[in-house]
């Protein structure tokens, strides 16, 4: 029998708190960045609430499968963050519980949103997707208001210019209205000139019903001579005029079916059926060009007897000097020939483009619906996927709140939304195989998910700034200085009896290595490799150095503290072979720049080493003159 721990129930408690806050802050953040692509469509239209209730809840039902990835990412890095900052997870890694048994139960719960992003993105999203793409094409289509600028040229209505000098706003007075009307072409516009007008939309908002006052006409009248050098006009002046202008502001929506069609708005079952479909009909279509190409344009448009043509097959066109024929041609039939020539080869070249276009748009909608159909797939896995890094991210990072959990979920979020977003259109324009462009983020996370998840899980430094900056330290050779101090409280003093003997004998090996190895001369590339993994003689010194340095610390003088910080921190591998494998530190040196490098940066090593050694025994001079006072 399953049997629910209230540590499950209080791990999934804490993340579906957080989840459900997270999700509505992406979904209003997407949201908000799909109305700023369409604010055009939408301001000064005058659109309806229900009209704008659909659009939001349309475009929202179509934004989850988009926000639900990002909302886990967001929330499991809280979650575990919070759990680190708060010492939980130490408690519950203390209780002998894995990282990978803390998140079980969260697993199970995304595999459960992976359920439910699928739903959206192959039942819901399709249908809200045909929705959405109807309602905004019914919004384009929509005229706009009349709000009528002062000063400047009106040209929303169709087949008008107005201009208007003042406008009262809350009579709906206008004045110095100047109207062209362009409906017989710019050259015979009518244009009208009125003092004052009022304009308002009739009852049915399919016209607009115009009144001007004390204004003037002015309509040029078609001459019956084109080439006539005075058009006449008409003139009308009036002190009270009426006019409808028609003007559809009415919102109407389109038919649905026009949207029906799109890749989008299409499920799995229904994709694969049009995949299919226009397989059949592109093969068809290749087939049919092809026995027309073949046998169409390429061929002679004339009829031949059988035996012309095994006469003309026969035939080698390399023993005829076509040249001359066309020279001793006449003019007329030259230009017969060529303007022949011409127009077959233009003929030739549309049918072709024709048909290369009709084959490529094929294949580009087949392209479209693999996508979508695989789309489906990768954006509800990527929920998993990213569980799988932002848990371990949080458990690494151990900070919650919206800081630092926000910061690194938005830069995996957008290096995520950049890699599928340029593989989406690798495969779509068919640059890439469409699986491959697709599943090109999922197969760059999962690694990633995988490593963050066993690095968290055996509790690694992978994030720790301090390790990479002493990994560079160790790298360059930057060393830590010693920053010893006087202690408040000694126990055991130090032997100043024995010290100098100890510093003498400490003396006396680095005078003898030194002398031994020669460490300033260059080293044998050759024999670099071979030697040995350890150098026992450094080992045994820096121990005695250390042990010396430890006891002397116990001192009460402030000098003898102050001249141990003088002594050089002993790296007591630099200097030797780089590697602890025999055959990688071989295949170093068969590989001349890698080994090249390696030699000249031991070679460095070696010589500090032995401007160690020099400080070390110039070091044991001053000491031994210090406890020389000390004992007097």
């Amino acid at each position: 029998m399953l049997r629910i721990k209230k540590l499950d129930i209080f791990i999934v408690k804490s993340f579906f708190l957080l989840f459900i806050g997270t999700f509505f802050i992406c979904l209003f953040i997407f949201m908000m960045q799909f109305l700023w692509r369409y604010v055009d469509e939408l301001v000064g239209k005058g659109l309806e609430m229900s009209v704008m209730a659909q659009f939001f809840f349309y475009s929202a039902l179509t934004l989850v499968p988009l926000s639900l990835p990002l909302a886990v990412l967001l929330a499991s890095l809280i979650t575990f963050g919070n759990f680190g900052e708060r010492y939980e997870l130490l408690a519950m890694k203390a209780a002998g519980i894995s990282l990978l048994k803390i998140m079980r139960p969260l697993a199970i719960f995304v595999c459960g949103l992976v359920g439910v992003s699928f739903y959206f993105q192959n039942v819901v999203g399709p249908i809200a997707q045909a929705k959405l793409g109807t309602l905004i094409l019914s919004m384009k289509q929509k005229s706009p208001e009349v709000d009528i600028p002062e000063g400047v040229f009106y040209s929303e209505i169709p087949d008008y210019n107005l201009k208007i000098a003042k406008k009262d706003r809350k009579t709906g007075m206008l004045y110095d209205v100047l109207i062209y009307n362009l409906r017989d072409g710019f050259e015979n516009a009518h244009i009208i000139y009125a003092d004052s007008g009022r304009m308002e939309m009739t009852a049915d908002k399919q016209h607009l019903w115009l009144h001007l006052y004390s204004g003037d006409l002015f309509e040029n009248l078609k001459a019956q001579n084109v080439k006539a050098q005075n058009v006449p006009y008409r003139r009308e002046s009036f002190r009270e005029k009426h006019s409808i202008i028609e003007f559809n502001s009415d919102f109407n929506m389109v038919d649905s079916d026009i949207m029906g069609k799109q890749s989008s708005a299409k499920d799995m079952k229904q994709l694969e059926a049009s995949i299919d479909s226009m397989k059949l009909v592109g093969d068809s279509i290749g087939r049919q060009y092809y026995t027309e190409v073949s046998q169409g344009n390429f061929r002679p448009s004339y009829t031949l007897s059988k035996e012309d043509t095994i006469k003309i097959e026969e035939a080698d066109i390399r023993t005829y000097n076509v040249d001359s024929l066309y020279e001793i041609a006449s003019l007329a039939q030259k230009q017969k020939v060529i303007t022949a020539a011409a127009g077959k080869a233009e003929n030739i070249s549309n049918d072709i483009s024709f048909k290369t276009f009709q084959m490529s748009d094929n294949d580009t909608r087949i392209r479209r619906h693999r996508t979508e159909w695989h789309k489906k797939f990768t954006i509800s896995l990527s929920c998993l996927l990213f569980f799988f890094i932002g848990a371990p991210l949080g458990g690494i990072i151990r900070k919650g709140g919206l800081g630092m959990p926000v910061i690194v979920s938005v830069m995996v979020f957008i290096i995520y939304y950049i890699i599928d977003n340029t593989g989406y259109k690798m495969a779509r324009d068919g640059k890439w195989v469409v699986w491959m462009g697709m599943w090109t983020s999922s197969a760059i996370l999962a690694p990633l998910g995988f490593f963050l998840t066993y690095k968290s899980n055996k509790d690694s430094v992978v994030l720790n700034a301090d390790a990479y900056i002493n990994w560079f330290k160790k790298i360059v050779g930057i060393r830590s200085m010693r920053h010893l101090f006087k202690k408040e409280v000694v126990i055991n003093d130090p032997d100043y009896e024995r010290l100098p003997g100890d510093l003498d004998r400490l003396t006396t090996e680095c005078k003898a290595y030194m002398a031994k190895n020669r460490l300033t001369k260059a080293p044998n590339y050759f024999k670099l490799w071979m030697v040995g993994e350890k150098d026992d003689e450094v080992v045994a010194i820096n121990e005695q150095l250390e042990s010396l340095i430890e006891e002397m610390s116990n001192t009460k003088s402030v000098t003898l503290v102050n001249t141990l910080n003088n002594y050089p921190i002993i790296p007591v591998s630099a200097h030797i072979r780089p590697f602890h494998k025999y055959w990688m530190n071989l295949l170093a040196g068969v590989i001349f720049p890698i080994g090249l490098f390696f030699y000249f940066r031991i070679w460095a090593f070696r010589v500090r080493l032995s401007k160690d050694m020099e400080r070390i025994i110039k070091n044991n001079e001053q000491i031994q003159f210090i406890i020389q006072n000390i004992n007097k």
